[in-house]
């Protein structure tokens, strides 16, 4: 599979991720079957970053760690797009991560 047709299934879930909720590299990695490939899923987000229909804001690391924010326009633009709904960032990590974590392999399973 070549890389943009990776970025476009990574796009696909990262579009279900609903709004109030957040996911990590690896968990969208590992509902694609390639398990191994969060750091690619992290350049898809990199290159969705301004395109209006990839919540790319929602995905982060496994710690709940916005590692992807100097991506986005404005130096806290991933925290306020976070804040706004409803989310708590501390220290450039969302507070109860596993309280608002969306799983996609729980919601999806291996369809993507």
């Amino acid at each position: 599979m070549n890389t943009k047709d990776f970025y476009l299934r990574v796009y696909e879930v990262v579009k279900q991720i609903p709004y109030g909720r957040a996911t990590s590299y690896g968990a969208i990695a590992k509902v694609l079957g390639t398990p191994r490939s969060s750091r690619t899923v992290g350049y898809a987000m990199n290159a969705a970053h301004n395109n209006p229909d990839v919540p790319a804001h929602r995905v982060v690391n496994r710690n709940g760690v916005l590692t992807g924010k100097h991506h986005f326009a404005g130096t806290n633009l991933m925290q306020q797009l976070l804040e706004s709904e409803g989310l708590v960032i501390e220290e450039d990590q969302i507070k109860n991560f596993k309280d608002i974590y969306w799983d996609p392999v729980e919601e999806l399973g291996f369809q993507v």
